[in-house]
């Protein structure tokens, strides 16, 4: 699982907040190897790993989301299960308190793959989900952040400078062999139209096949919108028979540095391998295997 990736220095930290992260990253772990354990499949265990992220404010996901430019909070999240290749998105939305949730449901309905906004809520409602005020999502940090931006008109990384927050997501293998992947992010501090990022979008933000590899994504949406970033790095598996690692660190250390975007991927595939890769000074992450200890990753060698 991931926390987001982007300019994460060990000089810019306190120990204090170090352990806070990896507190935090290692409940999410925690949550979803839970569901493994008791044999549960690994779209739910990603559900409840990337849930307890959002549910945490040192996210940017759920309850830590950023401020758009009209000072609320618009999130995204999507999920795939990769034996069925069924999926489920959402986007817009600003009343969802674990929107992974939502996707989720959505994904076992056969009528919706993406839904949106207003829409979306209304859906929710109908599946029983209590909505939450918008205020729910409000944290002072992420206030200041805005107001320090947006007079200048421009949409920022979270993570930016000393900022290091992010985009969360995980993904998982369970005993039959399937491997899923979810993401969820609260967006771009200060942005604005309705703009919309790679998270929720099945084969840029998150993408699993049995086939090949299950993949979340994190960075700047745009450039993993363009590059179709998941999903090139299952066909990159397939077409060119290579490992996952060799895979993922083609698109991202390769071709997403040539193409100037910053961010990360974390994958697993039906062997259990696990990878991270990222061209971005750090990445919050961390991972389990049945009978080892949890490990939890902030800089690029640990």
């Amino acid at each position: 699982m991931h926390g987001g990736a982007g300019t994460i220095l060990k000089e810019h930290m306190t120990s204090e907040k170090e352990k806070g992260y990896r507190s935090a990253l290692e409940t999410a772990l925690k949550a979803g190897e839970k569901i493994l354990e008791k044999g549960g499949s690994a779209s739910d265990a990603v559900t409840e790993a990337v849930a307890s992220m959002e549910d945490s404010e040192l996210f940017n996901a759920g309850k830590g989301s950023v401020f758009t430019n009209n000072e609320d909070h618009e999130l995204e999240a999507s999920i795939m299960d990769g034996k069925t290749l069924n999926a489920g998105a959402i986007c817009s939305v600003k009343h969802i308190k674990n929107p992974i949730k939502l996707s989720r449901v959505i994904m076992d309905d056969p009528e919706f793959v993406f839904l949106a906004g207003e829409g979306a809520e209304e859906y929710a409602e109908k599946k029983g989900f209590s909505l939450v005020s918008n205020d729910y999502f409000f944290s002072e940090f992420r206030y200041n952040q805005l107001k320090s931006i947006k007079n200048e008109g421009s949409m920022k990384l979270d993570h930016d400078s000393d900022k290091k927050f992010g985009t969360v997501g995980a993904v998982a293998i369970d005993k039959y062999g399937t491997i899923a992947g979810a993401t969820s992010t609260g967006g771009l501090t200060n942005k604005k139209y309705g703009r919309i990022g790679d998270s929720p979008v099945i084969g840029s933000g998150v993408y699993a096949d049995n086939e090949t590899c299950a993949i979340s994504c994190t960075g700047y949406g745009e450039f993993f919108l363009r590059a179709v970033t998941a999903y090139d790095i299952a066909a990159t598996m397939k077409y060119k028979n290579v490992s996952l690692q060799k895979a993922a660190d083609e698109v991202i250390i390769e071709k997403m540095t040539r193409f100037g975007g910053e961010g990360g991927v974390i994958g697993i595939d039906s062997s259990g391998n696990i990878v991270f890769s990222f061209n971005s000074e750090g990445m919050y992450r961390g991972m389990v295997k049945e009978g080892e200890e949890i490990k939890t990753m902030i800089y690029k060698d640990n």
